[in-house]
């Protein structure tokens, strides 16, 4: 069993969103960013996968199925959503008290050290906090039991780039303690996923545009510039998406290398996983 999630043709019916057959995996050692925009279907995903909304289709995590191993599998995830499961009236040491008696292999003293680490208090109430405070504390907890897959949705959201920077670093370690580790981490900040994410999965209006490694993401797509007439020559199998600026034609390509053989182009742009985000969703095909 190689892969921490499996995810086959699953589907969520909403009455202005439909979540249409998705299947993709998550390999086993492997980080991998869920990217799209807002309403793409990115959380529903992650929920789905939670088991939280019932989905046709299959889910298996770390090889099993939640209709005959939900405690099982739940005990080995650690899970940062956008709206926090922790009662404004708790603190961090009441946060502590409540997840020692959910979580059988829960570290008391490595949640009281990324506490310290975010520099966190101990006896505020969360309502106190920051949204970038209770971000911290959401992200120590999901980790504090020494979860084998996390499922991050938005987890740098709020954070300023040193405590991202922190954060990413965080999760750095994390896989490299256990190499069957595994990370689902949404994100709208794409940079940050240039530098952490194995694999990127490009979800838009419900469905998968592509899951791919993302060096061969950012190492072989390129952004050709060109006059409308060098436009006119390019064949539609050798280009993703095109956009006509006032001056010039835009061309977002696969296969770099090859098209700057082909048709002699001697300048390609480097694209960013934004840009290529912004093609798919803006451009012509």
């Amino acid at each position: 069993m190689n892969q921490a999630i499996e995810v086959k043709n699953v589907s969520k019916q909403y009455r202005a969103f439909t979540l249409d057959k998705i299947s993709f995996n998550i390999p086993k050692g492997s980080i991998v960013g869920l990217i799209g925009e807002n309403g793409a279907g990115k959380t529903t995903t992650i929920k789905a996968i939670l088991n939280m909304i019932a989905v046709n289709g299959q889910i298996r995590v770390l090889g099993q199925e939640y209709k005959d191993h939900e405690r099982e599998i739940k005990q080995q995830l650690g899970v940062v959503l956008d709206n926090s499961f922790l009662s404004d009236y708790l603190t961090a040491k009441g946060v502590n008290s409540i997840m020692k008696d959910i979580y059988s292999k829960w570290n008391e003293k490595q949640f009281f050290d990324y506490i310290q680490s975010f520099k966190l208090p101990t006896d505020k109430l969360i309502k106190t906090f920051s949204s970038g405070m209770k971000m911290k504390l959401k992200i120590a907890t999901a980790m504090a039991h020494d979860p084998k897959v996390l499922l991050l949705d938005e987890p740098t959201s709020g954070l300023d780039p040193i405590s991202r920077s922190d954060i990413l670093q965080i999760f750095r370690n994390y896989m490299a303690e256990d190499e069957t580790r595994s990370i689902l981490l949404s994100s709208h900040i794409t940079s940050d996923l240039s530098t952490i994410a194995d694999y990127v999965i490009f979800i838009h209006e419900g469905r998968i545009l592509f899951q791919m490694p993302t060096v061969d993401l950012l190492e072989n797509y390129g952004i050709v510039k060109c006059s409308e007439q060098d436009f006119l020559k390019f064949k539609k199998e050798d280009y993703i998406r095109y956009r006509k600026e006032k001056y010039q034609y835009e061309i977002l390509v696969s296969d770099k290398h090859r098209i700057a053989k082909h048709y002699h182009v001697s300048v390609i742009d480097k694209p960013t996983i934004d840009d290529i985000m912004l093609f798919y969703i803006k451009g012509v095909a």
